[in-house]
């Protein structure tokens, strides 16, 4: 049932989109900061289901237009301070999220190690550490870091390690203060558990899609 309500709510929402084009108010990153590195993981094998994901036809980051300017502004600050923004993740269709289920219920475990060493996959969700209805698919929410810089842990690790007030060295800790107080600068508030996760608060109730990412 569940399934088939992210199936039915994406036809609704992907049908507002061109084939071609991001969802209504939305834009390509590479359009508004193209100097922001994108490394999609989720476009390629090199995530945590270890296999390109459904709806990530191209390792481009779309974002509502506005959180785009935002980061753009973000990305300025940074080179101000002579670093650059890396992005892991953008909008993510809602098949994507729909897949992240099904994968949490087989048996596949071969990312385990690399991804949830110390907790059962079946528990990602209930534990808060892949969201069933994300903000990545309304497009406000971005997976992002510094690159050269060290958070303690890599990106997707599913660990109390990597929790942004998480035990870290000092190093960790400093770069991760760092970004979190660059990005709520621009509007974005971090999400606890997860260092690189930040959603943009200007566009409450901003709608969920399915358009594939292309």
């Amino acid at each position: 049932m569940r399934r088939l309500m992210f199936l039915l709510i994406g036809a609704l929402s992907a049908s507002y989109a061109r084939a071609d084009e991001p969802p209504p108010g939305f834009a390509r990153l590479a359009d508004v900061a193209p100097d922001v590195i994108q490394e999609m993981r989720y476009a390629g094998a090199d995530n945590f289901t270890g296999e390109p994901v459904p709806g990530y036809r191209a390792p481009q980051c779309w974002l509502r237009t506005e959180a785009a300017k935002a980061l753009a502004a973000a990305q300025k600050d940074a080179r101000a301070r002579g670093v650059s923004l890396v992005v892991y993740d953008c909008y993510r269709p809602l098949r994507a999220v729909s897949a992240f289920v099904d994968w949490s219920r087989n048996a596949d475990q071969r990312t385990k190690a690399a991804h949830y060493p110390r907790i059962d996959k079946s528990a990602l969700f209930p534990e808060g550490y892949i969201a069933e209805h994300s903000t990545h698919s309304t497009g406000l929410a971005v997976d992002i870091g510094v690159k050269g810089w060290n958070f303690g842990t890599p990106f997707d690790f599913f660990d109390p390690r990597s929790w942004t007030k998480g035990k870290t060295s000092k190093t960790a800790r400093a770069h991760r203060d760092a970004l979190v107080a660059l990005m709520r600068r621009h509007g974005f508030d971090n999400y606890p558990r997860e260092w690189w996760h930040f959603t943009y608060k200007g566009a409450d109730g901003a709608p969920s899609y399915d358009a594939e990412i292309k």
